[in-house]
């Protein structure tokens, strides 16, 4: 599952003239930043007619007039991430890269994903969905101690607090109420930190070698994901080859359940009995300098370069219109 994509000639000159989608109005506007500066460049360097494009500071308007192609969404979080962004590409008519309207937005919501994998049998931590009129001190005697706060529509580990005690449910809900009107309480996995690519759609959606994070003090939040060379990635990660398999085959079970296509990654816990957990799914995942997709397209032979082309390769509109009757 883990072998190196199929190579196909593709034919820059056929992509046309490519936007690549990025900044936006996010908590995640500096990683989108990077991320799109980084997929420009590199295909500028394949050869591809590629021009940046902020959603942040440009309309749709423009946009629309902007004469592309196809799109490359280089976005993360709200209004790019979230399906608002690829429903207004459908209307507009505009092929773009990875999952359509009812994927993101389903993914963007994590209670959402965890409901929709829980309906498949699929293993996720337990988890409670809180709002201002909730009962915080109770919590922890339901899901244990230590759990976690995160806001659902947030990614990057933005507003994300592990409590570790009962005092600290009233503060790690402000901090994530400050991104969300509802939060997310989720039972604490403790083990091994793992994530998975996954490329294709459908049937042909295929794992890239897994990978396991070790943050200092296993924390691996903002600035350790994005900025700390602190931190480090082992790719592929040291697994027995079966427990590898078994995370593969879930990463790719997962992706499928929400009917993402394109590319994507799915983030998981490991536990001391080889059980993995499934925390998140991204389907629009980073592309900077310190990001695990292209980390992962490495380690089977695909350079950054050849990532960027095969994925804004793929790049289509997901709605099918029914045929009419003439």
């Amino acid at each position: 599952m883990n072998q190196k994509p199929p190579t196909r000639n593709i034919d820059v000159q056929a992509l046309g003239k490519v936007g690549v989608l990025y900044g936006g109005r996010s908590a995640e506007r500096e990683v989108s930043l990077m991320s799109g500066a980084g997929v420009h460049q590199a295909l500028c360097s394949a050869g591809v007619d590629a021009h940046l494009f902020d959603t942040g500071e440009r309309s749709l308007a423009e946009l629309a007039a902007a004469g592309f192609d196809r799109v490359f969404i280089a976005l993360h979080g709200r209004y790019g991430e979230d399906g608002t962004l690829q429903g207004a590409l459908e209307l507009l008519g505009l092929p773009y890269t990875g999952s359509g309207p009812m994927a993101s937005s389903l993914a963007m919501d994590k209670t959402m994903t965890k409901r929709v994998w829980l309906q498949h049998g699929l293993t996720t931590p337990a988890f409670e969905l809180l709002d201002a009129g909730s009962e915080l001190r109770t919590v922890p005697d339901r899901l244990g101690l230590p759990l976690i706060l995160k806001p659902p529509h947030e990614g990057s580990t933005v507003g994300i607090t592990k409590v570790v005690g009962y005092s600290d449910m009233q503060d790690g809900y402000a901090q994530a109420a400050k991104f969300d009107d509802r939060v997310l309480a989720e039972q604490f996995i403790a083990g091994r930190e793992l994530t998975v690519a996954v490329l294709g759609t459908g049937r042909s959606a295929r794992a890239l070698p897994v990978i396991e994070i070790v943050a200092p003090g296993g924390n691996y939040d903002y600035e350790h994901k994005y900025f700390s060379d602190d931190t480090q990635y082992f790719c592929p990660a040291d697994l027995p080859d079966a427990v590898a398999s078994r995370v593969a085959e879930l990463a790719v079970d997962a992706y499928r359940a929400l009917d993402c296509a394109g590319w994507g990654r799915i983030d998981m816990m490991l536990d001391a009995n080889h059980q993995p957990w499934l925390l998140e799914a991204n389907t629009s995942p980073g592309m900077t300098s310190h990001s695990l997709v292209p980390m992962a397209a490495k380690a089977v032979g695909m350079s950054y370069a050849e990532l960027c082309v095969s994925i804004v390769a793929e790049a289509a509109c997901k709605v099918r219109s029914p045929a009419r009757n003439s």
